[in-house]
């Protein structure tokens, strides 16, 4: 199958590249390997998204966006994208039991949550270990839980939990967060939420399931330990482009470099939200360069043809 745009990726950025490609008219087809929306989609309060002052939640946004995509044409595709390589002026892309080659391609697969790599982490994933509080903080209801981070993210999924969780122990390896203000006030003024600073979890405990985590102070190296029923993980995340090892090795695995119309080192291929470098990783500028994308890629093709 050919098409003029081939969008990897289904987050916010995706779907907003697919609204003004499809406005464009261009033939276009978007990738989604699991649900649409991304992350967003297991938010359930967005506050800072323009244009609704009474909040939204993620996976309405999502099919909103989704609608107003299909609504000018664009393909929606549940399919993971195997492999992608250049063959002359196209670009191929593999997926089970097809190839689709498209002129230029739109990189917008999000990122996985980081890991802490401590022991018992892996072992009780599923089992009071999580990385997403809008799925799981129900499961918590009445009990204790551990939140590690000090970003946007850590402190928004512990004010969720919160409602919940009978007590929230926010643990942070330096002595001051990292977030905005709005959230830092919001967590320091909740009173089922604490705050440990100055401390590192180096091991999550329990056998069938979480039982407490071991803390080292980073400073002075003094060990302690906290009953826990929960430990929710917010350090980061890894951005998904393996898919790039054959056409950009060298940002195989990590962030890829654009200019100012999102366009890679490669020609014709563009990267947008969380595997962007220097993204600020919101819902309204991943919209943003999402839509510069498109815009690019439709000026893009439209060079080459003449």
């Amino acid at each position: 199958m050919d098409c003029d745009l081939l969008i990897i990726g289904g987050g916010p950025a995706g779907l907003a590249a697919a609204i003004y490609a499809g406005r464009a008219d261009l033939k276009t087809v978007l990738l989604e390997r699991m649900s649409l929306g991304g992350q967003v989609a297991l938010t359930m309060d967005i506050a800072n998204y323009p244009g609704f002052p009474e909040n939204i939640d993620g996976p309405t946004l999502a099919d909103r966006m989704r609608q107003q995509a299909e609504r000018f044409g664009v393909e929606v595709r549940t399919a993971q994208a195997q492999a992608l390589r250049r063959d002359g002026d196209r670009f191929e892309v593999q997926v089970r039991g097809d190839t689709l080659r498209a002129k230029t391609v739109i990189l917008a697969t999000g990122a996985d949550p980081r890991k802490l790599g401590v022991p018992g982490e892996d072992e009780l994933r599923g089992r009071g270990v999580s990385y997403c509080g809008t799925c799981d903080a129900p499961f918590f209801r009445g009990k204790r839980v551990v939140v590690v981070g000090g970003g946007d993210s850590a402190l928004k999924e512990a004010l969720y939990i919160a409602k919940f969780a009978s007590e929230v122990t926010v643990v942070h390896r330096r002595d001051a967060f990292r977030a905005e203000k709005i959230y830092q006030h919001q967590v320091f003024d909740h009173e089922r939420i604490n705050v440990r600073w100055d401390a590192i979890v180096t091991r999550i405990e329990g056998e069938d399931k979480v039982t407490g985590v071991s803390l080292e102070n980073p400073k002075t190296h003094e060990p302690s330990r906290m009953d826990t029923d929960g430990v929710f993980i917010f350090i980061g995340a890894e951005p998904n482009t393996q898919i790039l090892c054959d056409l950009l090795p060298q940002e195989c695995g990590g962030h890829v470099a654009t200019d100012l119309d999102m366009m890679s080192k490669v020609p014709g291929l563009f990267a947008v939200g969380d595997v962007r470098e220097h993204s600020y990783r919101q819902v309204a500028t991943a919209v943003g360069e999402g839509s510069t994308a498109a815009i690019a890629a439709e000026h893009y093709i439209a060079r080459q043809e003449t």
